[in-house]
């Protein structure tokens, strides 16, 4: 199998960049007239598998699962699955990380041959880069990619991630280390996340793999607005959206049109 780095710029070039969010909010089932049970999950799912078959990336976002603990989890598996199955990559957002053994089991989970294993997963760096290590090493021996938390928009995240050291902020030492596991491998395997709304964002310039980019559309980023964003090419560039789209459910027609109209948006992005 290919590295997850190439068939991530092959799908972004033929399918477009947009990132689509399944976020089943209890506020979302509600809106959708769904139970707030495995079955309305299960349901919610669904429709977001047949109204994203076609889409370059989806990303789950485990947390809504993981509240529903063994039967979510199931429906997170059986999820993954039917969206690989329709040609999608899945990008599983566990935001994991901590150190050791305790990691290593987060990346057999995540990135190793467990059924909740995805196309690539987000991770926490903020026990040291180097905590992440056991995961990067797992994805990397599954052709599996993983997107590090970088610079987010929460207001909270600013103060460690803008704090100084050594003259770089703590953002850009995690941007650096990143671009520094990239340089072995083109277009490299290992992304970044950076807010949408970020207003002074880290220089992704040299980062050398994929920038997630959360929080276009409802949470206020401007999907025509990303290019350039911290130096980084636009190609390099995977804008993500949850709400906006699925606030257009519960109709899988309805979704997909939502999500269409967004991904013709930052089409802008797929070439450059």
């Amino acid at each position: 199998m290919a590295s997850f780095g190439a068939r991530l710029a092959a799908a972004r070039a033929q399918r477009g960049p947009l990132c689509l969010g399944i976020d089943p909010h209890p506020e979302l089932l509600r809106a959708w007239d769904l139970p707030a049970t495995p079955a309305g999950l299960a349901e919610f799912c669904d429709v977001c598998v047949q109204a994203y078959a076609g889409f370059a990336v989806v990303k789950p976002q485990v947390a809504f699962f993981e509240a529903y603990g063994a039967a979510g989890f199931a429906v997170l598996e059986q999820t993954i699955a039917a969206l690989r199955a329709d040609g999608v990559l899945v990008l599983a957002d566990a935001k994991r990380g901590d150190i050791g053994t305790t990691m290593a089991a987060y990346a057999a989970a995540w990135a190793g041959d467990s059924p909740l294993a995805a196309d690539a997963v987000t991770a926490s760096p903020y026990l040291g880069f180097g905590s992440l290590r056991p995961l990067l090493d797992v994805a990397a021996a599954h052709d599996r990619g993983v997107f590090v938390l970088a610079a987010t928009s929460n207001p909270e995240g600013a103060t460690v991630q803008r704090a100084d050291v050594g003259g770089r902020t703590v953002a850009q030492l995690i941007v650096d280390h990143v671009a520094a596991a990239n340089a072995a491998a083109q277009p490299g395997s290992v992304g970044v996340v950076v807010g949408a709304t970020v207003l002074d964002p880290p220089d992704l310039s040299a980062v050398g793999g994929p920038v997630l980019v959360p929080g276009v559309g409802a949470q206020g980023g401007r999907p025509e607005a990303l290019a350039g964003l911290g130096g980084a090419g636009a190609g390099l560039l995977l804008p993500a959206v949850s709400r906006e789209v699925l606030r257009a459910g519960p109709g899988v027609a309805q979704v997909r049109a939502a999500a269409e109209r967004l991904r013709d948006t930052v089409a802008y992005l797929a070439g450059a």
